[in-house]
């Protein structure tokens, strides 16, 4: 058994593999970093639950990624759904997200909608970016089963072609207030190429067995606060002949705007186009969807258009 690093209680992602299962994995657990996404918006419970998943599953998906600079983004949406748009990103350790719905179409779900309910006939988009190689891929799976977790597993099953099991759990507490947390084990695709991918083969023993173990986790210990993440994983995998776990990752909030980005944003722009955007004060006001904040520019600081 490899010796532990220690992670922070919450706000952290501790990646980790089982070299003698061909296993890969990760566990998140946010506290603060959530609170502090979700304080921006007044959501109802079912849509700050849903927020909280999303998160979740950004911390899980972008932590994939190699390249600091690289991005990755969730959208799920529907046309016809109560939740006509979700979405969260993850960069660098930085995550953010939010979600557009229709209260009054909410309320009459009742306390505990499902995903079918909340989307009807959805779709998740999965995109990575590559900022060193300037490349791209996404996925676009239907939102199908009880949880965004679900549709993670469909795309890696689909896409990538990789068994892949997800377990996203939200706790929300009066006094502890939003804790999110999740789990991500996959077979590992290194050393398939050239012979038969473990998906097509009758028997793969290996990830059967650690499947089977990482099913036994529950909510409760994923979303307990008091539980470190490595004492979690020595729970679930302490009986493995080697257990490889990575230094932790700390997360926060990402939202990116800024002032300065806004003005060379709106700088593109011609006069003409900027003067409609500008209300009778000479001021363009810019919302940010991520942090409910406005942004007030006025059409004098802006640069001229030659």
């Amino acid at each position: 058994m490899t010796a532990f690093p220690t992670p922070r209680p919450l706000d952290s992602l501790l990646g980790f593999t089982i070299p003698e299962r061909h296993v890969r994995g990760r566990l998140v657990r946010l506290g603060a970093v959530l609170e502090d996404v979700l304080s921006a918006h007044a959501y109802p419970p079912a849509i700050e639950k849903l927020v909280a998943e999303a998160l979740v599953l950004a911390s899980l998906l972008g932590a994939m990624l190699k390249d600091d600079e690289g991005q990755l983004t969730l959208q799920a949406q529907t046309e016809q759904g109560v939740v006509s748009l979700l979405v969260a990103d993850y960069k660098a350790g930085a995550v953010r997200g939010y979600a557009q719905f229709d209260a009054d179409r909410l309320a009459e779900l009742g306390d505990s909608p499902t995903l079918c309910d909340l989307f009807g006939k959805g779709y998740l988009g999965i995109t990575f970016d590559q900022a060193a190689t300037g490349e791209r891929y996404q996925g676009i799976v239907p939102l199908e089963g009880e949880g965004l977790g679900a549709a993670a597993e469909h795309y890696f099953a689909q896409s990538e072609q990789i068994p892949s099991l997800v377990h996203i759990a939200v706790r929300q507490d009066a006094e502890q207030g939003c804790i999110g947390a999740g789990l991500l084990v996959q077979h590992l695709p290194d050393g398939e190429v050239g012979r038969e991918r473990l998906h097509v083969r009758q028997d793969h023993p290996d990830w059967e067995h650690i499947a089977i173990l990482a099913r036994t986790l529950t909510d409760g210990e994923l979303t307990d606060a008091a539980l470190p993440l490595t004492d979690l994983l020595w729970r679930l995998f302490h009986e493995e002949q080697e257990l490889r776990v990575f230094n932790p990752l700390t997360l926060t909030k990402g939202c990116r705007c800024d002032l300065d980005h806004i003005r060379s944003m709106l700088g593109r722009f011609g006069p003409d186009e900027r003067g409609e955007m500008a209300d009778e004060r000479g001021i363009i006001a810019v919302d940010c969807a991520f942090c409910s904040r406005i942004f007030e520019v006025p059409l004098g600081e802006l640069p001229r258009v030659h």
